[in-house]
């Protein structure tokens, strides 16, 4: 992988999101409540760190979530808009760290540390096919 990490360093994404009823906790079966579950607020901050990454990586490179850990503070009902901000705070190796802040309007929905490991799309995939034929 050929990233620069002066440049990646501190790099910042978004992405925004109106909670509708598929991505409430209901709709997950987690409980009877009509408000953002942890997984759509887990996938809003997993697209807030590529949006931070799309200007960085070389074509066929690429980057997925090793883990994330998320703290919901409290949540959005179905209709309101969420956003995700996050920033890249450390690099080692091909592992990169985020801070994330979910929040609508003024108010903090969840926050989140994600790690993401950089990786070359074409042999990622070929090693999955790899394990597939083996575990057959």
């Amino acid at each position: 992988m050929s990233i620069n990490e002066e440049q990646l360093l501190g790099a910042v994404g978004m992405a925004t999101m109106v909670v509708r009823a598929a991505d409430t906790s209901v709709a997950a079966g987690f409980n009877e409540l009509p408000v953002l579950s942890s997984s759509a607020a887990s996938s809003l901050v997993e697209s807030a760190c590529s949006a931070a990454l799309a200007e960085h990586c070389a074509p066929g490179e690429t980057s997925f979530t090793a883990s994330i850990t998320l703290e919901m503070i409290t949540s959005a009902p179905i209709g309101e808009e969420v956003r995700a901000h996050v920033r890249l705070i450390e690099i080692d190796g091909q592992t990169i760290t985020f801070e994330a802040e979910i929040t609508h309007i003024n108010r903090t929905i969840a926050t989140a540390h994600v790690q993401r490991r950089l990786i070359d799309r074409l042999s990622f995939m070929a090693r999955v096919a790899a394990e597939r034929i083996v575990s057959a």
